[in-house]
């Protein structure tokens, strides 16, 4: 049988009706079911669909097994510091190695060196490498269940998920295994830890005595791959319900959520991004998104399906202009911080004086308008003079760029279109789906600012959120909670009832998320349930509790944390508390006469730069101290002495603060924070 390949569009297409409406699906306080309006609806029994993430890799070996898999740039030298060309594994290749790690793992289950207290768990803990993915491919042939570990969720939620899931074997990195070892008397389960690098003789020694003390085993992958083969079977066939991975989700005011996912989740969620994916086998997928989530993991399971190859980042974010442009690749999954950074760049070019500003200008007029009238992204003379530099950024061959995990402007969406020439598609999805929900149609000249329809894999409904006003009879579209059901969706958070019985109920996924969907059947997300918002590069914030750490701060009379899900970063507005920032001001403007009663000179001092910065450094201060994340911490601010009161409505005869009330009040305020753009900081060149 020949293997399975992407589906493409048909040659026409009704853009009218991208999602449909499942006849006599409609209840009291909801929306009938969506289903997606091009291929309608598919699950496991549907002829053709791929079920397991065992039938991924072996329907993308069958394309060709000597095609390239998974490639990375060889470091040639530390100083300077300097990267080779891309090095690629074969489909064959991989599968040696994945058989022979899969091997190892049930060898050592078996012997009982490893044990499976719940379930046969096994730790990853690295960025996105080859061997990141070829362990994984070892327990989706072997019957093991995969956990990931990754550096923002902190210490203490490492050490959680090691306990909570039970580990007893992790990969790692060399430079992940003195936490792990540190980790070690609070984490007994622990009985091996893998380095995917060959460590030196002096690291290896100081750590297999470090780890004999708590009775944990220290391999190098080769000597794992050794193992596997003198101890060599063959896979584990798994079936559609076998748990596959339990991934962990941030949490953001408790410990982190073990999301189970099965076999028939995650290979039926790659199996829906097939349908409409239009770039042949060998195509090749630049990785740099971290493979611990959900997003970056599927769009890689979907491009091996077709016998693509990934190409992997050298792991330094400021280079990764250069592993792109020296990987050419044809797929580009990203999230719109790194896209609003190549957008704000490119733009860059149209404020230049002379001929090759009007140049620029006028090459995006004219493509835009042409793409608002016909829907292509190509233009054979802007492109050839313009936009080929644009181009190039991203290394040339693009055919596709997908965007995901927060909110996108529809503003950067048609740009990117006429820019990069090729399709640019945003999707919604969560950890819980798989990172699959919805994604907008190939060359939908309205779809930017929307989610999209349905995904195949997926039915969708809007259920009412009376105390927000959102209902499925508003008009001119339905709103409410989106919901959310399909093969793909997971069923129970790992030993962990409470947050279960919250989120699943009759079978349906409740996002707490806000949406509505509109005469074509496209969702927009339009606010959350919950005060609980994403920033832009994915990062949840749970703003009552920043403010009200915030809140402890003797300057702070009262906090309004704001976030913007199309920013990266928090604001706020303060009123002060006087007798605590009349001293403030006092100190730094050198005028020692201001007082807490000299309410004019407050209100004056409100506008000084300088008061505002050193405002914003004690507030910093507080959030250090109270330990909140980079992205938890306000980084711009606008000073009041107009508190938010009951009588203004901004806050409740509780006085809790309303926020849609408190924005309104300061919008204008907020906004221009905003437009100063995002504060100063190292990072990615993107």
């Amino acid at each position: 049988m020949a293997p399975v390949t992407s589906i493409p569009y048909p040659s026409t297409l009704d853009y009218k009706n991208q999602g449909v409406p499942v006849p006599g699906t409609e209840r009291p306080g909801q929306t009938p079911h969506y289903r997606n309006g091009v291929w309608g609806y598919i699950s496991v029994d549907t002829p053709g669909a791929l079920k397991t993430l065992y039938e991924i890799f072996e329907n993308g070996y069958a394309h060709n097994p000597n095609a390239r898999l998974l490639g990375h740039r060889p470091k040639l030298s530390d100083s300077p510091l300097k990267f080779g060309p891309y090095v690629w594994q074969t489909y064959k290749e991989v599968d040696v190695r994945r058989r022979r790690l899969g091997s190892a793992l049930h060898h050592l289950f078996q012997k009982g060196d490893l044990k499976a207290h719940d379930l046969p768990t096994v730790g990853i803990w690295a960025q996105n490498r080859p061997e990141w993915q070829i362990v994984e491919l070892a327990l989706h042939a072997y019957d093991k269940v995969g956990v990931s570990l990754y550096d923002t969720l902190g210490k203490d939620s490492v050490e959680y998920i090691i306990n909570h899931a039970q580990l007893s074997i992790v990969f790692t990195t060399p430079d992940h295994i003195p936490a792990l070892l540190k980790s070690a008397p609070k984490c007994p389960t622990m009985k091996a830890i893998v380095s995917l690098d060959a460590l030196n003789p002096q690291a290896r020694t100081a750590f297999n005595a470090w780890g004999e003390s708590f009775g944990i085993k220290i391999y190098e992958l080769s000597e794992l791959e050794a193992l596997g083969q003198a101890n060599l079977i063959d896979p584990i066939i798994p079936t559609p319900e076998t748990i596959a991975s339990i991934c962990y989700t941030s949490g953001t005011t408790s410990n982190p959520k073990g999301v189970v996912l099965t076999h028939g989740n995650l290979a039926l969620s790659a199996y829906s991004n097939l349908f409409g994916l239009e770039y042949p086998p060998s195509s090749c997928l630049f990785s740099y998104l971290p493979l611990a989530h959900i997003y970056e993991r599927v769009m890689e399971l979907a491009t091996i399906a077709t016998g693509g190859c990934v190409g992997y980042f050298t792991g330094d974010p400021l280079r990764l202009l250069e592993d792109v442009q020296e990987l050419k690749p044809q797929f580009f999954p990203s999230v719109p911080r790194v896209l609003n950074r190549i957008y704000q760049s490119a733009m860059a070019a149209g404020q230049l004086p002379g001929i090759k500003g009007a140049l620029f200008r006028a090459a995006v007029k004219a493509k835009m308008d042409n793409f608002k009238a016909t829907g292509a992204t190509t233009h054979t003379f802007w492109d050839a003079v313009v936009f080929r530099k644009v181009r190039a950024v991203l290394g040339g061959n693009l055919m596709l760029v997908s965007t995901g995990s927060a909110p996108i402007s529809a503003e950067v969406m048609d740009f990117l279109k006429i820019a990069l020439g090729c399709e640019v598609v945003e999707g919604y999805g969560m950890t819980e789906n798989c990172g699959t929900c919805t994604h907008t149609v190939k060359d939908d000249r309205s779809a930017s600012g929307s989610i999209g329809p349905p995904q195949p894999v997926n039915e969708l409904k809007l259920v009412d959120v009376p105390s927000m006003n959102y209902t499925s009879k508003d008009k001119p579209n339905a709103r409410g909670e989106l919901c959310v059901r399909g093969a793909n969706c997971f069923s129970v958070y790992y030993k962990d009832e409470k947050n279960t019985s919250e989120t699943v109920h009759d079978g349906w996924i409740h996002t707490g998320d806000v949406a509505e969907v509109d005469a074509h059947g496209r969702f927009r997300i339009v606010d959350r349930v919950k005060n609980i918002m994403k920033l832009a590069q994915g990062e949840y914030v749970a703003l009552e509790k920043v403010e009200n750490l915030y809140s402890a701060c003797p300057l702070v009379s009262q906090i309004y944390v704001h976030g913007d899900s199309l920013q990266s970063y928090l604001t706020a507005v303060v009123v002060p508390e006087p007798s605590t920032f009349a001293p403030l001001v006092a100190s730094t403007t050198g005028d020692p006469s201001i007082t807490p009663e000299n309410t004019a000179a407050l209100t004056k001092a409100l506008r000084d730069p300088r008061v505002v910065a050193e405002t914003l450094r004690v507030l910093t201060r507080e959030a250090k101290k109270n330990k909140l994340t980079g992205f938890e911490t306000v980084k711009r601010l606008h000073l009041s002495l107009s508190p938010f009161s009951v009588e203004d409505n901004t806050l409740t005869p509780t006085f809790k603060l309303r926020r849609k009330d408190a924005y309104a009040k300061f919008k204008t305020e907020l906004d221009a924070l905003y437009a100063l753009g995002e504060p100063a900081s190292s990072g990615s060149k993107l």
